[in-house]
């Protein structure tokens, strides 16, 4: 397992790179980030580092505020970013509204899950080890 910092950027997001003291968390993001949510989020940085850029609006994350803050605590000086500059105010908003809602609009399969989870030897960043206990006392289909 990866120490806390220094910041690992998938190898396509290296050129996106962006200094940390660049960038701000969206003070209309509507959007909150309990501590478990940062937790996992934090943890899938260390073990998988950043995958997907942010979107950022003249220096505002519009989509990432919680890897923002993740990567922040972690000591990361550097973020993988895209701009959305070609948005206008109310556009970036909106986006950033569409952004979190399709992401909630989407379901489980719950046997599906079931098999990925159980399948995995080992953690996995948002699921305590009660929950993937839960789901292996669950009947449910194996998709073998």
């Amino acid at each position: 397992m990866p120490p806390p910092g220094p910041e690992r950027l998938a190898p396509g997001l290296a050129p996106l790179a962006r200094p940390l003291a660049d960038l701000r968390e969206d003070p209309r993001n509507a959007r909150r980030h309990p501590e478990r949510n940062l937790a996992a989020i934090r943890r899938s940085l260390q073990l998988y580092g950043q995958r997907r850029p942010v979107v950022v609006r003249a220096g505002v994350v519009v989509a990432g505020n919680g890897t923002l803050a993740a990567a922040r605590a972690l000591g990361w000086t550097r973020l993988a970013a895209v701009d959305a500059d070609d948005l206008g105010e109310v556009e970036a908003r909106a986006y950033a509204l569409a952004d979190n809602r399709t992401a909630e609009l989407a379901e489980w399969d719950p046997d599906l899950m079931a098999d990925e989870l159980l399948a995995v030897d080992g953690e996995v960043p948002g699921w305590s080890e009660a929950e993937r206990v839960a789901l292996a006392e669950l009947p449910h289909e194996a998709s073998a």
